[in-house]
C-alpha cells in the first residue's frame, strides 16, 4: 500500500525541482527527504526521479504518478485547510512579473498585504523575457502576452496596447512625425529580437500597417527601453501601462496618437501554475495582485479621460 506521506513528499520534490527546496518547504532535512524518496522508489520497484549534480526531473513513471495523484493530494490539503478555520494563511509565493511592475504597483500596497498576512512571504522575479514557469518554480506570473499551457489558470487583468512615445528633448531636436512614413526618418528604440526585425505593425485609421523603421538602440528589457526613450534617444513603442504615468509627468509625449499596436496577446494576464485547488497563500496573493493592478489600470484610464 502506498504511504500518503511518502507520496506527498514525492509531489513536493517534483514541484520544487530540487531536494533542498522541497526540504525547506517541508521543514525537514534534505538528506532525510532524499532517503524517504529512495525508500519510496524501492517500495514501488521503479525509478521515479532522474538525478544529477545539476538537475532533477521525474522519470516517465514518476511523471505519470505525479499527474495522477498530485490533484488528489491537493484536494485533501484543501479540505484540511477548510476545516482549520483558526489557522492563519502561511507559505511563500514566487512571482514573476514585468520589469516595470513597481512603476505602478506601490510598495505601500505590499505593506498593507504583509500587515494583513504576516505569515506569507513573497519573492518577485522581475524580467521582461519569457520564463519557463515550471522550471523556475513560479506560482504566479503577471505578464503581457505570456504563453500559457492549457493546464494553467489564467485571469485577464486588463487589455493593453503599445503606443508611440518620445521625450520632449528628442522632439525638440527632431520634429514629431506627422505620418507613418516619416517614422523612417527617426531614431527608433526597439525590443531586441533574434530575427532582427526592423518593422512595426501598427493599427490606425486605415487598419493594420507594417512600418519600416531604423532601430539605433535595441534592448531585451522593456524597462530599459522606457528609460532610453525618456533620456531622449528616440521614439519607442511602449506599453500604455508604462508610458501614461510618464506622459502625465511631462517626461514623455505621445507620437502619432491615432496609431497603436493592439492585440489579444498584449493584454495583461495573471497566470497560476498550480492546478485547482490553488494553494491558499498563492490564491490570497493572486486575488490581492489582481485587485491592486486592476485599480492601477482603472486609475490610469480615469486620469487620461480627465486630462482630455
Amino acid at each position: 500500500m502506498i504511504d500518503l506521506n511518502d507520496l506527498a513528499m514525492f509531489v513536493q520534490v517534483v514541484r520544487a525541482g530540487s531536494f533542498s527546496e522541497a526540504a525547506r518547504r517541508l521543514q525537514m532535512p534534505a538528506n532525510t527527504l532524499s532517503r524517504r524518496i529512495d525508500q519510496f522508489e524501492g517500495q514501488l520497484g521503479t525509478r521515479l526521479l532522474h538525478r544529477s549534480t545539476r538537475k532533477l526531473a521525474p522519470s516517465t513513471e514518476g511523471q505519470a504518478l505525479f499527474e495522477r495523484y498530485a490533484p488528489a493530494l491537493d484536494q485533501i490539503l484543501e479540505i484540511e485547510r477548510l476545516h482549520t478555520d483558526t489557522q492563519e494563511p502561511s507559505g511563500s509565493v514566487r512571482v514573476t512579473a514585468m520589469a516595470g511592475l513597481f512603476g505602478f504597483f506601490r510598495m505601500e500596497w505590499l505593506a498593507e498585504f504583509y500587515a494583513r498576512y504576516p505569515n506569507i512571504s513573497i519573492e518577485f522575479l522581475l524580467d521582461d523575457t519569457p520564463t519557463d514557469m515550471i522550471a523556475e518554480r513560479i506560482d504566479l506570473a503577471l505578464r503581457m502576452g505570456v504563453e500559457t499551457s492549457s493546464s494553467f489558470k489564467v485571469r485577464r487583468v486588463a487589455p493593453n496596447a503599445l503606443i508611440l512615445a518620445a521625450s520632449p528633448a528628442y522632439l525638440e531636436r527632431h520634429p514629431a512625425p506627422r505620418t507613418l512614413r516619416e517614422l523612417a526618418n527617426h531614431d527608433c528604440l526597439t525590443i531586441a529580437n533574434r530575427q532582427g526585425r526592423t518593422t512595426w505593425r501598427l493599427q490606425g485609421p486605415r487598419g493594420s500597417q507594417d512600418v519600416p523603421i531604423k532601430s539605433r538602440f535595441a534592448v531585451s528589457d522593456m524597462r530599459v527601453l522606457g528609460q532610453a526613450c525618456e533620456a531622449g534617444l528616440g521614439i519607442a513603442l511602449l506599453p500604455q501601462l508604462m508610458a501614461e504615468p510618464l506622459m502625465a509627468e511631462g517626461k514623455l509625449i505621445q507620437v502619432l496618437p491615432t496609431y497603436r499596436r493592439a492585440s489579444a496577446e498584449i493584454g495583461l494576464q495573471l497566470v497560476y501554475t498550480s492546478r485547482p485547488p490553488v494553494p491558499p497563500a498563492v490564491a490570497i496573493f493572486g486575488d490581492f495582485l489582481f485587485d491592486r493592478v486592476s485599480e492601477a489600470m482603472a486609475s490610469l484610464s480615469a486620469h487620461k479621460t480627465n486630462s482630455k
